[in-house]
């Protein structure tokens, strides 16, 4: 793309599509963006994903790649290009290679998927392959590739990308920006964490049971995840994310401290006894879930989402589904999510799992407490 006069940094308007791994780290790039005197109200994020999105913003500029959420992209980048009130000065979309995750340390590596690493420039090539559409429409794109999980070396690999339009930026203001991200995701991490706490307590204190769900970050996404959640939400079931369950050190040792003192697994975040090949990062937090879910009393029904063909879920449905049902919680799995929203045949998938919560929730309660107990 041929350079264009930089703007002053608090003048710039920046779009961000939120849809896959943004979902979950959106705040970081927010956080990074303003510590380097970018104006918050001048950080655009892309909307929800939804048909009418896709249909607007996206048309003639499929991917190929049976991958739903990557194919959502293009409807978030025309958005972000073509339906904003202001301009935006620069398109960013990172290529996050790994994803900060509480298991770090306790497994392999956090590696993101492939596809969803990639997708940046397979979506960019739909505005590319007739003409340069960014150029012409005066847009810089820029796609870092970003090791969120790898601190040390984040300001180095996103520095060249940055610096195509933070005029005058420095490696050490980078790095101070950096850590102001990371302190941001912390804190809305310690956020929902303590909210998700605060559920099991009240379930606790109340005999109630609660949901949980197990998905990828951009299964938060209602046009992505179809609100599965939230339909669940109405019948009465608070609903908690396998990304964000509490990490108290009382309750990790009331779930796994016999298991740890036994030797059986190496730390109550230890995956090791159920997936030994835990390199990807939402994987292994998936696993993990599954795990915590089995052990906890009040978490009486697992909701798995799996958008179609996930190649890096598959693997994972069976001892999901087992370490699950063992512990006689119950188990639905929505295998399949894409652009159709069967809204019929998931009333009545929700309608049954209200069915079997309202039948069997207290005895699932009562029975895994009892094993805590014991």
């Amino acid at each position: 793309m041929p350079r264009t006069p930089q703007k002053p940094r608090s003048e710039l308007r920046i779009g961000i599509p939120r849809v896959l791994n943004m979902w979950s780290t959106h705040r970081f790039w927010l956080a990074l963006l303003a510590a380097l005197g970018v104006d918050p109200r001048k950080i655009v994020f892309s909307s929800e994903t939804s048909e009418e999105q896709m249909r607007d913003f996206g048309r003639g500029r499929g991917a190929v790649d049976c991958c739903y959420p990557v194919k959502c992209m293009i409807g978030h980048y025309g958005e972000l290009m073509f339906g904003q009130k202001h301009k935006i000065d620069v398109l960013l979309s990172p290529m996050i290679y790994t994803l900060p995750s509480f298991l770090h340390g306790h497994v392999v590596n956090s590696l993101s998927c492939p596809r969803v690493m990639a997708a940046p420039e397979n979506i960019r090539g739909g505005f590319t392959k007739e003409g340069d559409v960014f150029a012409r429409e005066g847009i810089r794109y820029v796609a870092p590739l970003a090791s969120l999980a790898e601190p040390a070396i984040l300001p180095k690999q996103l520095f060249p990308a940055m610096a195509q339009f933070l005029p005058g930026l420095q490696l050490r203001e980078l790095g101070a920006a950096v850590e102001q991200g990371y302190a941001a995701l912390r804190d809305f991490d310690q956020l929902v964490r303590a909210e998700s706490r605060a559920i099991l307590d009240r379930c606790a204190s109340g005999d109630k049971s609660c949901i949980l769900v197990l998905a990828r970050p951009y299964h938060l996404d209602p046009g992505i995840g179809h609100e599965i959640e939230s339909e669940l939400q109405a019948c009465g079931y608070p609903v908690l994310w396998g990304q964000y369950l509490p990490l108290d050190a009382d309750l990790l040792d009331r779930l796994f401290g016999e298991e740890v003192r036994q030797g059986e697994i190496a730390s109550a975040l230890d995956i090791g006894d159920v997936w030994p090949s835990s390199y990807s990062g939402n994987t292994n937090e998936i696993l993990w879930a599954a795990k915590f879910a089995a052990r906890c009393p009040w978490i009486s029904c697992v909701i798995r989402l799996t958008s179609y063909e996930c190649g890096m879920d598959q693997p994972t449905y069976t001892p999901v589904k087992e370490i699950v049902e063992r512990s006689g919680t119950l188990y639905f799995a929505f295998q399949d999510l894409d652009s159709t929203k069967p809204a019929g045949s998931v009333r009545i998938r929700i309608e049954t799992i209200a069915h079997y919560l309202e039948r069997r929730s207290s005895e699932i309660a009562r029975t895994k407490l009892s094993r805590l107990k014991a």
